[in-house]
């Protein structure tokens, strides 16, 4: 693998990027230095055993304290909390971190890890939807790698590599499966329940993006990431709703010549070119057969039936806190529908009821995002009253 041969502390192992990273690590021969989960022991403590890294991660305290058990006759060593998360994300042996932890805890450890330059392969959308702005500079300024894992930016991001600089990239084009629910009017919108929305047509991913592909949240939140990842006006970005999952995301340039990447809908490509880049190797991912493929669809997104896309959109032209504030109510109220305790409409009326309600303020530092984040679950839970 030459120069692809890495040693990665993996954030979120336990979850479904972080199960496919291992996946493309144990093809590729990397090693692990460090391993982090919320509370899932059983499996942590499997791919510890099986990838032998330095240190293993609990984000829940009494998680850790039976991890620690269960690997007592190893010479792992064992940490906790937020600190535990800083920590390997700043291992001095890992030279690539990968950021596959759910919502904003995703923060600090990658901005760490960015001081510590590591080239950081994100798949937490937060880290640039909340904290873009400060994540990008941080980046520019100690000069850490950002190369996307989510599949549609990881598109982007080799179809950049087709231009001299960003000043050729006339539009991104953001492509979107439409979810479960494409087609539907509101009214039908009304009855449906978590077990319709967590039914997606093409990917299997964990519950919390699962349904914001369903709201279609998903893409607003990757147009937020696009703008921020490729420096570009929220007018240079489109979305493209293509129900076969097989154009990956396409990038228009300024002489109209459009370059788009094709694949199977399999995660562990764009993971595995994060690692690999600038480097191509063998994947472990089929072949896409062109001879099979059904006609390829494009359409536009309707705006006025998904509402969570357009409050996006919106908070995209907004300078400051206001996509902190989006992304931690819709953090908020998607969990509160995957309790069954809302309806599926409830969670766009909560996420505007928070941006209408949290006060705009400038997103310099993590401390204003992080507050922010907090008003904005505030908001959801008060009218929500849980």
């Amino acid at each position: 693998m030459g120069d692809s041969m890495r040693t990665i502390s993996l954030l979120g192992s336990t979850g479904s990027i972080g199960r496919q990273s291992l996946d493309v690590i144990a093809a590729s021969g990397a090693s692990v230095a460090a391993l982090t989960a919320n509370s899932s022991v059983e499996l942590l403590e499997e791919q510890a055993r099986r990838f032998h890294p330095e240190l293993v991660v609990c984000y829940d305290e009494q998680a850790a304290a039976d991890i620690k058990v269960r690997l007592a006759d190893t010479d792992i060593r064992v940490s906790s909390g937020m600190d535990g998360l800083i920590e390997a994300a700043t291992l001095p042996a890992a030279d690539t971190v990968i950021t596959a932890v759910v919502g904003n805890i995703g923060l600090k450890p990658t901005l760490e890890a960015i001081k510590q330059k590591k080239r950081i392969a994100l798949a937490n959308k937060e880290t640039l939807v909340c904290a873009g702005e400060l994540v990008m500079k941080t980046a520019q300024e100690y000069g850490a790698e950002i190369i996307p894992v989510d599949s549609e930016h990881s598109a982007l991001f080799q179809c950049i590599q087709g231009s001299k600089d960003h000043g050729e990239i006339k539009k991104l084009i953001l492509t979107c499966s439409g979810g479960p629910f494409f087609g539907k009017s509101r009214e039908e919108l009304k009855h449906y329940t978590r077990a319709d929305a967590l039914k997606h047509p093409t990917w299997k991913m964990g519950a919390k993006i699962t349904i914001d592909c369903a709201t279609l949240m998903n893409k607003g939140l990757e147009f937020i990431e696009a703008m921020r990842l490729y420096q570009v006006t929220p007018d240079q970005v489109e979305i493209a709703i293509h129900r076969q999952s097989i154009v990956h995301s396409l990038v228009e340039f300024r002489d109209n010549a459009i370059l788009a990447q094709l694949g199977v809908p399999d995660m562990r490509l764009p993971i595995q070119y994060a690692l690999t880049y600038p480097a191509r190797m063998e994947s472990v991912v089929e072949p896409l057969d062109l001879f099979s493929c059904p006609p390829l669809s494009f359409q536009r997104p309707d705006l006025e039936t998904f509402r969570c896309l357009k409050l996006a959109l919106q908070s995209a032209r907004k300078p400051g806190v206001a996509c902190a504030v989006l992304n931690g109510a819709n953090e908020a109220a998607v969990g509160l529908f995957l309790k069954d305790q809302i309806k599926f409409l409830e969670i766009a009326d909560l996420v505007e009821h928070a941006l209408n309600t949290v006060p705009d303020g400038p997103a310099d530092t993590l401390e204003q995002i992080l507050d922010a984040d907090r008003a904005a679950r505030e908001a959801v839970y008060t009218v929500a009253r849980f």
